[in-house]
């Protein structure tokens, strides 16, 4: 089997496609014939060493991958059934996606739902799955399409443009946040109302005029303190990643004067029943359009190189790895 391994040289991570033997495979109940991956910000900074996510090499990265049952203990899943992983810390400290093969617990795998395959799961992946959680986040605080704009940050990345389309495809209106003014095009495309540049979030005061009904941010930091010094009386912020930083520098201001609420999104540890209605919405809610404008297709020997344009700011939209 093929695999992209990472290995520790010197202190620095490595990364190199290698033809590995399958009895490799760590120890689970079913083991899957990957046909395609992506690459998530998270694989991206574990392939470049850039952040601590991989604590024990060699280590194969891919947080997520779609595929089919080659081989299963589990009475749940059977040979050729068509299924899909996301998180678990898979691809962090149990070998992931980029190879053609993983062994995993059945705990850990979906079911493919109704009206997705292989390719199409993976343009979704891990960010779209949580873009979908975040949507849901802001369902059940009550804000509704007629409650006012939503403002998405990092919104040309995997979940933010994600999360454009599923806000927009459900009657939101949306104002997409992005540094990049070449992206400006390719989120209008997605849903986007409106387009503010991410300098606009740089430094906040406590309290700001009220601007957003809901917000999901992937961003973090002075943006998030942004972000929460706008909102809405009654609003809520599905806060989901941290891209600019883990900071908050902010004050309860918002929480208490605004009502305003604060709801952390996990999508790695993410239960098994809410993980499937994830994924049953984002079978039904996504538009068809969205899996030819957000996918650019790569090999498995790319993986690296666009690891790097990820970290560096240089790639929107989803990265997909063919497997098969």
């Amino acid at each position: 089997m093929q695999a992209l391994i990472l290995e520790q040289q010197e202190g620095k991570t490595v990364a190199s496609v290698q033809t590995i033997d399958p009895d490799r495979l760590p120890e689970g109940e079913v083991t899957v014939d990957i046909d395609w991956s992506s690459l998530n910000y998270k694989d991206a900074l574990a392939i470049t060493g850039k952040g601590k996510i991989i604590r024990n090499f060699p280590m194969v990265p891919g947080i997520d991958f779609a595929g089919h049952v080659h081989a299963s203990e589990d009475p749940r899943f059977h040979p050729g059934q068509q299924v899909l992983l996301t998180g678990w810390g898979v691809g962090e400290n149990h070998w992931g996606g980029l190879a053609s093969q993983a062994r995993v617990k059945g705990d850990w795998l979906v079911p493919m739902p109704e009206g997705l395959e292989s390719r199409k799961a993976m343009i979704i992946g891990t960010a779209g799955f949580t873009a979908m959680l975040c949507v849901m986040a802001l369902e059940e605080a009550g804000i509704r399409p007629d409650a006012g704009e939503v403002v998405v940050t990092g919104a040309s990345g995997g979940v933010g443009s994600t999360a454009v389309t599923l806000l927009h495809q459900l009657g939101y209106q949306v104002v997409a946040v992005s540094g990049r003014e070449s992206t400006h095009d390719y989120l209008r495309s997605l849903g986007a109302s409106r387009i503010l540049g991410r300098d606009e979030f740089a430094e906040s005061r406590p309290l700001e005029k009220q601007l957003w009904a809901g917000a999901i941010d992937t961003v973090g930091d002075k943006v998030l303190a942004k972000v929460l010094a706008q909102m809405n009386y009654g609003g809520c912020v599905a806060a989901c990643g941290l891209a600019g930083g883990f900071a908050l520098p902010t004050t309860v201001m918002p929480f208490i004067l605004r009502n305003v609420r604060l709801q952390g999104v996990d999508s790695v540890m993410t239960p098994a029943a809410r993980r499937a209605e994830a994924w049953r919405r984002l079978a039904n809610d996504l538009p068809e359009s969205f899996f030819t404008h957000s996918a650019t297709e790569i090999g498995l020997s790319e993986a690296p190189a666009y690891a790097d344009k990820i970290i560096n700011n240089q790639f929107q939209g989803r990265a997909l790895v063919k497997i098969a």
